[in-house]
């Protein structure tokens, strides 16, 4: 059962990976339209921190399952 418990929380921690691709992936986006668009620096940036915070908040949800799933059914 402990082998069961600790695959899930490895998969659970996973969301962390798709976070970093995800921000990373917004962040040489926004890098490109700033290039283009020096204007529009500011709508970027904020547009761009919004993204990258919904990303984090996806990646701290699936860590806070994983440290309950060990926590509770360790």
């Amino acid at each position: 059962m402990n082998t069961i418990i600790a695959i899930g929380a490895g998969i659970a921690a996973l969301t962390g990976i798709g976070a970093g691709i995800g921000i990373g992936i917004a962040t040489g986006k926004a890098t490109d339209a700033v290039a283009r668009q020096p204007e529009a620096d500011g709508k970027i940036s904020k547009l761009l921190l919004i993204g990258c915070a919904m990303a984090e908040g996806t990646a701290i949800f699936g860590f806070v399952v994983a440290l309950l799933i060990i926590l509770f059914l360790g």
